[in-house]
Parts: C-alpha cells; structure tokens; sequence
C-alpha cells in the first residue's frame, strides 16, 4: 500500500486527508474505502502473485491500483457501472502504469464471465446476498471476499469455492455503498 500514493485517487479537495483511516468520497455518491478496509480485504484474497483476478467496482482505482502491484504475474479485471468514473479512473491507470488491468464497464450482468474462472473476485459493494453469477465464475480453490447483508452494515465474508461446493466465512461487520443492479439493491 505504500506504493500507492492514496492522494491521487481522490478528488483535490479531499487529498489533505488521503491518508487518515476514513472513506472518502469520490463523486456520483460512491467513496474510497479507508485504508484500512482495502488493506483488510486484500489481504483476505491471499493472492500469490501469480493469479487471475476481478475486482467488482472500480470506483476511483485506489485498490485497483494495490491489487495490480500483488498480481505481477497475473492479470486483474475491474468493472465499474459509472460512465464517469470508469472513463476518469482507467485514464489513471494506464496514465500510472498500471499495466496488467483490464478496466472495463460493467453491464446488467455482475463481473465479467468472459474472462472467468477467477482465483480472486473482490466486490468493493455492499451485496444484499452472495451474488450467483459471481459464485459461478469463480475457480475451484478459489476466494471471493465481499460485504454482504442490509444497506446499513454488512458482514465482510470470504467464499471458498472447492470441489465438493461453497464454504463461506464470516470476517467481521462493515458497511460499504450498495451494489446496484438485479443481485444488488435495485438501480438507486
């Protein structure tokens, strides 16, 4: 995390405070997760480097940008439903050398099965249930870390897809802006 610069993910009037454990917002009504989140949610994908990967919700790009630099042979893809945060945020990227990320706009359908089976799937949204569609893409072996429960506070959960099916942890209470869409909560 020391490597990405916090500050040049926010907008210039939030930069003084990049770097306090707190959301900050980002526009269009989402927020960068506080650092300590980002860093708890990494770390929860226990990623080797070498993985394919997707993060659902590009937002400003902050852990886009973390995610990329563990993954230097592998491949992350990120879809992000806001036009205007999508365009901003791959410009960043690609300005930033952010190489092995594929960033694209998200459709009605969560993730990007085009690009599945994942090792690693990330939901930076608050999910109402485990979302199916990203359970069927992900890997046998495979971790998905994603808040999940009401609008107000979620349970940060780990899935651990294996052979035999699905096993789900509970890691703790947080509380991130809803995912919107047919598994997220409606269009608003």
């Amino acid at each position: 995390m020391e490597q990405v610069p916090r500050e040049q993910f926010v907008p210039p009037d939030a930069r003084e405070m990049a770097y306090l454990n707190i959301p900050l917002p980002i526009g269009r009504g989402q927020t960068v997760s506080q650092p300590y989140i980002v860093a708890r949610m990494t770390e929860l994908l226990e990623l080797r480097g070498n993985e394919r990967a997707l993060e659902v919700g590009t937002g400003s790009g902050y852990q886009t940008a973390i995610l990329s630099l563990l993954l230097p042979r592998g491949h992350l893809y990120t879809v992000e439903r806001d036009l205007r945060l999508f365009e901003a945020t791959r410009a960043r990227l690609e300005e930033q050398g952010y190489h092995n990320v594929t960033a694209e706009m998200a459709t009605n359908a969560l993730g990007a099965a085009d690009y599945a089976p994942f090792d690693a799937i990330i939901v930076t949204a608050a999910c109402p249930r485990l979302p199916d569609s990203l359970v069927a893409q992900l890997a046998v072996g495979g971790r998905l870390v994603a808040p999940v429960g009401p609008r107000n506070e979620q349970d940060l959960i780990v899935a651990r897809r294996t052979d035999e099916g699905l096993s789900v942890s509970v890691m703790g209470k947080c509380r991130f802006v809803p995912l919107l869409g047919p598994e997220g909560f409606g269009e608003n």
